[in-house]
């Protein structure tokens, strides 16, 4: 009996709790002036995840009339890419979900989301949903103040045109051996799409990242002596349990009483930094040798963190340079950023260039023009080309506008209240608000976008040169379209933007040069089936991503086969 009235008891004071912090959030939210919408669960409550998880079917509460199922349109991880701009379009442009954990403002306003992003010190990063990118060290995307100032700058040199180079000439050279490996399938054709431009990522990285470079096929695929996983199995299972960090340390992981996917998870933990401690001091060893100039991204984390340290030294001053966890911890945001976000556009891409022949051709005219009779990839020169495939960056942004990896970027007001501007309105938003800016209700709004934002249309990127055509009919010339600030955010915006980006286009680029300067794509059809019908289930396996980890994804990559095939000499 006693248990009996102790469990009632904390099921009232449970429910009184969550009543009284629900009324007193609700009534802080009326106060600011913007569009609610009331929500029994919080988006993070851990009960509400594992029931949503485990029973989808809850989900279907969003369709109840009268509005009464908005709240659950709203608060399940990766929302946004499923409802675009449509609940912005009922709601407003920037509205508040009111939970009894807290209130959390939607953006998806171009001109509120740019001067969030630009006031890094007033709208900061939540420190509860960066803190599993800790599981390394310190790095440029869970840090803020000082400490991010120091490492921005410590970071940023590296990030420069001569990466690039690099960049450029790897990405020409593992393509090459890809798309070999692909025509060779013949008719079958292969469905490896998705696993295969993620080695090549991985390939690229590496190569300008460490300074290790690999064939296309082994390399980072096989065992190195004394390791018991492969460098790019271990960073594939840390990249898709990122959350699990926030929930098991990595002294946790390590228990033998564990089930066998958290042991082999505290595996991969400890795989991962002996590869990169072994990198390190790889990097380290060839410095003290001064045997050559190395010129990937951890020999310029390494020299910039001993040259501040030099300039601490001197000057008495406080840290300036980087500790090894602060390199591992940047090296594994690198690999998060350079490796699983670029894997997973190159892959979308390639569906979709396969889902529409007439972009493929369109994409094809530009390159050859651009290449005219060069021969092999090793000739295209980074200076020389690269600024020319004005095409090939324009399916990289289409892409990115509607399936990029990340579709939301969270903020919080921290322990002040900020202020918002819109349409000459003021509205305060008190200490402690959540923000999530929607990136993908930006990218599919119909005012910036046009009536057809849903429509994956990379032309819409570029504006052709009339003066030009007058005078040369048949050469392509075409200007980039810059988007109005706020309205495309695929690399963050302000001064918080991602240091990679440059090196995400070059390598994107690259591999979209190689291939189709030589192939074009096609599904392999089922019995039965017409190029039709292929092409709109392509279609469908892109439409059909959702959130896996932290970042969108393919739900089944395999479902479909591409055929590549050679490109005739008249194209």
């Amino acid at each position: 009996m006693n248990w009996t009235v102790a469990f009632a008891s904390i099921l009232v004071a449970s429910f009184g709790w969550t009543t009284v912090s629900f009324i007193s959030n609700y009534n802080a939210a009326r106060k600011i002036g913007l569009p609610i919408v009331l929500s029994p669960v919080h988006l993070l409550n851990p009960f509400w995840i594992i029931t949503y998880k485990v029973f989808p079917a809850i989900l279907l509460l969003k369709y109840l009339p009268f509005g009464l199922g908005t709240w659950a349109r709203c608060t399940y991880i990766g929302w946004q890419f499923h409802e675009k701009h449509a609940l912005h379009n009922e709601l407003g442009s920037v509205f508040l979900i009111v939970t009894p954990g807290g209130n959390e403002a939607s953006v998806a306003d171009a001109q509120v989301a740019h001067t969030i992003l630009s006031q890094r010190k007033e709208f900061i990063k939540p420190a509860i949903m960066y803190k599993p990118l800790d599981i390394f060290g310190p790095n440029l995307n869970t840090v803020e103040g000082e400490d991010w100032q120091r490492q921005r700058r410590l970071t940023a040199p590296s990030f420069n045109e001569r990466t690039s180079s690099l960049v450029w000439a790897e990405a020409l050279r593992q393509t090459t051996e890809m798309a070999q490996s692909w025509a060779d399938q013949g008719r079958k054709g292969t469905m490896e799409t998705v696993p295969d431009t993620a080695t090549v990522a991985l390939h690229v990285l590496t190569s300008v990242g460490f300074g290790l470079s690999y064939p296309f096929h082994g390399g980072l695929r096989d065992l190195p002596a004394g390791h018991a996983m492969t460098y790019r199995d271990a960073l594939a299972l840390c990249l898709r349990n990122t959350f699990t960090f926030s929930i098991f340390s990595r002294k946790t992981l390590s228990r033998s009483f564990l089930p066998k996917k958290l042991r082999d998870l505290g595996l991969a933990i400890k795989e991962f930094q002996t590869y990169m401690e072994e990198m390190l001091s790889r990097q380290q060893a060839v410095g003290e040798g001064h045997e050559h100039e190395s010129t990937n991204l951890m020999s310029a984390l390494v020299r910039a963190s001993e040259e501040a340290q030099r300039t601490q030294d001197k000057s008495g001053s406080g840290r300036l340079g980087l500790t090894d966890d602060e390199i591992f911890g940047n090296i594994f945001a690198f690999n998060l950023a350079g490796h699983e976000t670029t894997a997973n556009t190159l892959a979308a891409s390639l569906m979709l260039l396969a889902a529409h022949p007439e972009c493929q051709e369109w994409l094809a005219e530009e390159i050859h023009q651009v290449l005219e009779s060069s021969k092999g990839t090793e000739s295209w020169k980074y200076e020389e080309v690269f600024p020319k495939l004005q095409r090939c960056l324009a399916v990289m942004y289409e892409t990115l506008r509607l399936y990029g990896s990340i579709v939301f970027m969270p903020r919080t007001t921290g322990l002040h209240s900020q202020t918002l501007t819109m349409q000459n309105t003021t509205h305060v938003l008190p200490p402690n608000t959540s923000i999530s800016i929607n990136v993908e209700g930006l990218h599919t709004d119909p005012k910036p976008w046009g009536p057809d934002a849903l429509v994956w249309r990379p032309s819409r990127w570029l504006r052709p040169s009339q003066a030009e055509k007058a005078t040369n009919p048949r050469t392509i010339q075409e200007s980039f379209i810059e988007p109005d600030p706020g309205t495309f955010i695929a690399w963050a915006d302000g001064p918080r933007s991602c240091v990679g980006r440059k090196f995400s286009q070059v390598e994107f680029v690259a591999v979209l040069a190689a291939l189709f300067s030589q192939y074009r794509v096609r599904p392999v059809l089922r019995a039965g089936e017409t190029e039709a019908d292929g092409q709109k289930e392509l279609q469908n396996m892109v439409d059909n991503s959702a959130i896996f980890a932290i970042t969108l994804q393919m739900r089944e990559p395999r479902k479909r086969a591409l055929r590549w095939e050679k490109r005739t000499l008249d194209g």
